[in-house]
């Protein structure tokens, strides 16, 4: 029966794959608006019913192997090193992750991707949804750090973990997408992504140890930052869903 249940488990794998790249490559050459569960059933020789088993909806076919970044902020907080602090471990994992995440945009499947994503409001709205659960997932995940047995530092802890880490969320993925989507449009110009990778690295680098810094302010109050959190506290940037 374990071979039987492997075979099953490898076939169903496979058809699912095989769905998934069929109808991504029709998206990305025909839009995605245009193209029908129909057609992409037809096109992979199964039936319509086989692709919704596999995926309920079109913008999850869309996206499906196309969004680690979704996870990945979250992961990097529940999988940093024992008694290593969260924000630093979030700082580290965005700072290399957003020149690469700019860098395979140069590439032409990435570039439909986008397009695809700009031509279609559906797609658009799928990818906010998804900007939001990555943020939820963030703030679970801080929170769970800050308030977690496993995290030994109490006194590094924020005063209010619940506020600071959905604030945090917020803040630091909205930063680094603004940095993604500004120079996504430099990079659709012609910009050499090569070229620009280490600039990028040293510009999220400063911004997000910035943030760092800035979120010790939420710690056990003090006169200090009483008088000066109010006055100084940037105003987090617009969230860009571009």
């Amino acid at each position: 029966m374990g071979d039987l249940s492997d075979r099953r488990a490898m076939k169903k794998a496979r058809t699912r794959a095989h769905i998934r790249s069929v109808a991504q490559q029709m998206f990305d050459a025909h839009g995605f608006d245009t193209v029908t569960t129909a057609d992409i059933a037809r096109r992979a020789d199964v039936a319509v019913q086989t692709v919704f088993n596999h995926f309920p909806t079109k913008e999850e076919l869309f996206f499906d192997g196309r969004t680690p970044w979704v996870s990945g902020p979250a992961d990097a907080v529940r999988d940093r090193a024992p008694g290593s602090c969260p924000l630093e471990a979030l700082r580290s994992y965005l700072v290399d992750q957003v020149p690469g995440m700019v860098d395979v945009l140069g590439a032409a499947e990435r570039q439909a991707y986008a397009r695809a994503i700009k031509a279609s409001d559906t797609l658009q709205v799928r990818e906010r949804e998804l900007v939001f659960e990555s943020e939820r997932q963030l703030t679970a995940a801080l929170h769970d750090a800050w308030t977690g047995q496993s995290h030994t530092d109490a006194a590094g802890n924020p005063r209010d973990p619940h506020t600071a880490a959905s604030v945090t969320a917020a803040v630091w993925l909205s930063a680094t997408r603004a940095l993604i989507v500004e120079h996504r449009a430099l990079v659709a110009g012609g910009l050499d992504t090569c070229a620009l990778a280490d600039d990028l690295r040293e510009l999220a680098d400063r911004l997000l140890t910035g943030l760092a810094q800035a979120a010790g302010l939420l710690g056990a109050p003090s006169r200090t930052t009483a008088r000066v959190v109010p006055a100084r506290s940037p105003r987090p940037a617009d969230r860009l869903t571009g």
